[in-house]
């Protein structure tokens, strides 16, 4: 085996302990994603008077501390590496959950709400995973890294719906205090996990010698690959996260139980997790455009069932449905973005990203909870076809520019 075969392989190695790692702190430290979005509504209403509008606002701290999160994780990643920057985001993901945990002790809504923007600060650490498997991949297993790190929230789908489902009353008589105090040991573990990654000055270097080759970031963002990537990053994030916040409030508004709707944001988790063991490959085999374009007619499956019933199969069904259109759409251009900018260029092109990205989705978040308390379930479920048609009409431009494809 010459020298440039046997580093070739060792890079492989490496890239594969770093996505396994990952993958494991995304399944533990990831499950706080899952308790605050499906409780995040429920204790909203919960610590609300009369007026139940703002009910999603504490769903909508979460998304918000992620995009305001974006930009600074990345700047503490550059500067602490892989692992101590992601250990620090435990740390920020562990005072969110103290501080949402004492929120609901003192009755605090806003508190609360800011709890939750702390845990979502953490969560922008959680988000930096995928590059970071990305980034110390070979170029033929990258988007196998993203699929594969992301395939760590199967876990968090049984894990993290679990804990609230056996913790909600835990510190009765104050409701909810349990699952989210539970919010500190996952921490701690996820930290151990991390504390595994090894430090690559390599990286590093890469990052500080090659800066020559750097284009501005306006130039990098205005390329038709990025901007039709961010649409769809953007599109399917926001519609996933648009019609799942509603769902937890509209099954219990129609008379099903919190476990049914705790048990439905648990399926619906999974669906988003489950295909990323094949969802690089698949990427790799028919280019990333059009497992975009299966995702974004996922989505609209999700809506077409939404709207059919009250009933908890659909519900149920939309969310799954809605779970495998996010993993679809997401994942695949997600890796569009990844083709879209040099090594040099990383981290201000994902900080950029993520930032737009989350807050976006902070925004669907909070209008999810405005629209459904002023029009109901039904609209929701309408808007996600003009959002999907205005993805379509990205990609479709795409390709009329005549873009390569990833």
């Amino acid at each position: 085996m010459t020298t440039a075969t046997a580093a070739i392989v060792e890079a492989g190695r490496e890239g594969r302990r770093t996505a396994v790692l990952l993958a494991a702190a995304q399944a533990i430290v990831g499950s706080a994603a899952p308790i605050a979005i499906s409780l995040g509504a429920l204790a909203g209403q919960y610590l609300l008077g009369p007026d139940k509008s703002l009910a999603t606002a504490p769903i909508t701290g979460f998304n918000l501390g992620v995009a305001l999160g974006a930009l600074p994780a990345a700047a503490i990643i550059r500067g602490l590496g892989h692992r101590g920057g992601f250990m620090t985001g435990t740390v920020v993901t562990a005072f969110g959950g103290l501080i949402a945990t004492l929120a609901l002790f003192h009755r605090s809504f806003w508190l609360f709400a800011f709890g939750l923007c702390v845990i979502g600060v953490g969560g922008a650490f959680v988000q930096q995973f995928r590059f970071a498997a990305a980034d110390n991949a070979p170029p033929e297993f990258k988007a196998r890294a993203i699929s594969f790190v992301l395939a760590g929230g199967i876990i968090t789908a049984i894990l993290g719906p679990q804990i609230v489902i056996y913790t909600r009353e835990l510190l009765a008589p104050v409701m909810f205090a349990g699952s989210f105090a539970s919010i500190l040991p996952l921490a701690a573990v996820g930290a151990l996990v991390l504390s595994f990654l090894r430090v690559s000055p390599h990286a590093n270097a890469v990052t500080e010698t090659d800066t020559s080759d750097a284009r501005p970031l306006a130039e990098i963002v205005t390329q038709p690959r990025f901007v039709a990537a961010l649409f769809c990053t953007v599109g399917s994030y926001a519609l996933m996260s648009f019609v799942m916040t509603g769902a937890p409030l509209a099954m219990v508004g129609c008379g099903l139980s919190e476990d049914d709707a705790t048990l439905g944001i648990s399926w619906h988790v999974m669906a988003m997790f489950g295909p990323s063991f094949f969802t690089g490959t698949l990427i790799h085999r028919f280019g990333a455009e059009r497992i975009v374009a299966t995702g974004l007619i996922l989505l609209i499956g999700c809506a077409v069932v939404a709207l059919s019933g009250l009933a908890l199969w659909q519900f149920w069904t939309a969310l799954i449905l809605l779970g495998l259109g996010w993993n679809f759409g997401f994942i695949g251009a997600t890796a569009m973005v990844a083709a879209s900018y040099r090594p040099s260029e990383k981290s201000k092109v994902q900080g950029f990203h993520d930032f737009v990205l989350f807050g976006s989705v902070a925004f669907s978040s909070l209008m999810s909870g405005a629209i459904y308390n002023a029009w109901g379930w039904t609209m929701l479920n309408w808007i996600v076809f003009p959002v999907v048609a205005l993805c379509f009409v990205a990609l479709g431009t795409l390709k009329l520019v005549g873009a390569p494809k990833s």
